[in-house]
C-alpha cells in the first residue's frame, strides 16, 4: 500500500468531523463528529508508525539522529486516544442526557446556561 493513502483518509475523516462540529446542531452528532476527528488522528499516528519503521528498515540504529523509538510507539499513542475519546463520549453523553431530561431538547443553538437568560427569553 502506498504511504500516502492513509493520510488522504486520515485528512478526509478529520475534515468531515471539523464539517460536523461547525455545522450540526444535535449536540449528538456533534459528539460524533469529535470522534472522527479522534480516529483521523488515530490513522495518521498509526500510519506515521508504520512509514517510519519502513524507512529506517535497513539503516543501523548507530546511524540514526534521535534514540531508538520504542515498538510500535503510534499504536501506543493511539490506544491513549481511545481511552480519551471513550472518557469524553461518557462525559459528554451524560451532559447531554441529563440537558435532555431537562429541557426536551438537545439542540445546541437553544442550549441556555443561565436560568435568568431562560426566564428573559421566554417572557420576551
Amino acid at each position: 500500500m502506498h504511504a500516502v493513502i492513509p493520510y488522504v483518509i486520515a485528512s478526509l475523516l478529520f475534515a468531515l468531523g471539523v464539517y460536523g462540529v461547525l455545522r450540526r446542531r444535535n449536540a449528538i452528532l456533534v459528539l460524533m463528529a469529535v470522534e472522527l476527528m479522534l480516529n483521523a488522528v488515530n490513522l495518521i499516528l498509526v500510519a506515521a508508525d508504520a512509514t517510519v519503521r519502513a524507512v529506517l528498515d535497513g539503516v543501523a540504529p548507530e546511524a540514526w539522529a534521535y534514540p531508538v523509538p520504542e515498538p510500535r510507539s503510534g499504536a501506543i499513542f493511539a490506544l491513549f486516544i481511545i481511552v480519551l475519546a471513550a472518557a469524553e463520549v461518557g462525559v459528554g453523553l451524560a451532559i447531554v442526557l441529563q440537558y435532555y431530561r431537562l429541557h426536551k431538547a438537545v439542540v445546541i443553538d437553544e442550549v441556555v446556561l443561565d436560568e435568568h437568560d431562560h426566564e428573559k427569553q421566554v417572557t420576551g
